[in-house]
């Protein structure tokens, strides 16, 4: 067995002179190459805090320019529900709270964040859009839209992402029955959406005849506008059966798990609820 003990090697580059010449011939012919300065990242002074002002002003103050029905339209929901959502992130999640730099100037304000990426989420549009108004540039939208989608989830998926509790399926069977639609738990009907940036060589696949490209969104929604079921992705030239067939919304159904509801109609008894579709589906 070799011992612990360290061994110590001593080489004269003297005792062979032909190992000299090729160092130098190397380090000659192959220069070391001086290191890059590194590109220094373009500021832009976008003066946040009169963005800030300006988009508290127009829709937010006690007088603002824009009245309620625009902002309804522009921010795609009501403003108590904006600002309810704008409080929970300011205060829950690290993000979203308001911050001063080293200097003690305030950071973008939780209203110039959230508004960011909503107008990303509403429009579809690129991150930039919305830099000469919120004024945030465009890695700052894109790290906002992040932020929300996660925060959304995190805060309101209890909530809001799940399936009909017993309780949500009898007051919808109620309001059903009540608007002359016994065993009705919601309406079902798929949408397209165009994809502006669909690859070139998936264009035929998701485009019908000369239309642009879509995405089908197959969703399941009641008379509140609650969103029970969504399946988003499926190429646009599929049409409703296609879709139906794909989704799992019946999947309950088949694996036998399905809450059972019975109603009548014209004197006949139904054990299963239904969704209220158009005329393409077969009955």
């Amino acid at each position: 067995m070799a011992s612990s003990s360290h061994y110590h090697y001593h080489y004269n580059i003297n005792d062979d002179a032909d190992l000299e010449v090729p160092f130098e011939e190397f380090f000659t012919n192959n220069p070391i190459p001086e290191p890059k300065e590194r590109k220094k990242r373009i500021f832009i002074e976008r003066n946040r805090e009169d963005g800030n002002t300006m988009l508290w002003n127009d829709y937010f103050s006690e007088t603002p320019t824009y009245p309620h029905n625009l902002f309804r339209r522009r921010f795609r929901m009501n403003k108590s529900l904006f600002l309810s959502i704008v409080h929970r992130l300011s205060t829950e999640v690290e993000y979203f709270r308001p911050t001063q730099d080293a200097v003690g100037r305030s950071s973008l304000s939780p209203l110039q964040k959230c508004t960011a990426a909503i107008c990303q989420l509403a429009y579809g549009g690129g991150a930039d859009t919305v830099d000469e108004y919120v004024r945030l540039g465009e890695t700052t939208a894109a790290k906002c839209l992040h932020h929300f989608t996660a925060a959304i989830i995190h805060l309101f998926g209890d909530q809001y992402l799940r399936q009909p509790t017993p309780e949500d399926l009898q007051r919808l069977l109620q309001i059903g029955e009540e608007r002359g639609f016994p065993g009705m738990v919601g309406s079902i009907d798929c949408m397209h959406w165009k994809w502006k940036n669909c690859p070139s060589t998936w264009k035929g696949m998701y485009s019908r005849g000369t239309r642009k490209p879509t995405l089908v969104l197959e969703a399941v929604a009641s008379y509140d506008l609650w969103i029970w079921h969504a399946f988003f992705g499926a190429p646009g030239t599929m049409n409703d059966l296609n879709i139906l067939d794909r989704s799992p919304v019946f999947d309950d159904i088949i694996n036998g798990i399905a809450p059972e509801v019975n109603f009548y109609v014209n004197g006949r008894e139904y054990n299963l609820a239904y969704y209220l579709t158009d005329g393409i589906y077969p009955k």
